[in-house]
């Protein structure tokens, strides 16, 4: 669970919130008049949502390209392919 920080108290307590993200890995979010505009996470979480997001790439163009059914078909034997250790099909060029 994260915890909410203003602006004004992470600046003048930044190493210490950056020790507890990195040590105890906790999350903050940081508010500027009581409004959420950043957060403060450990670099093993940025790059989790970095992985995730890389993931989710192509999968999110599925449904907004015409007739191009195959591709769906193709992503949803991903995590099969992933379990089986293959190496898919050839793509390049």
């Amino acid at each position: 669970m994260s915890q909410t920080v203003s602006v004004a108290k992470m600046k003048s307590h930044l190493s210490e919130y950056i020790a507890k993200s990195t040590y105890k890995k906790e999350r903050f979010i940081i508010t500027r008049r009581n409004k959420q505009v950043a957060a403060l996470i450990n670099i093993d979480d940025l790059h989790l949502i970095e992985q995730k997001e890389e993931r989710m790439g192509l999968a999110s163009l599925i449904g907004k390209w015409k007739h191009f059914d195959e591709i769906e078909e193709s992503l949803e034997d991903i995590p099969n392919l992933r379990k089986k250790g293959g190496t898919g099909r050839d793509v390049s060029l």
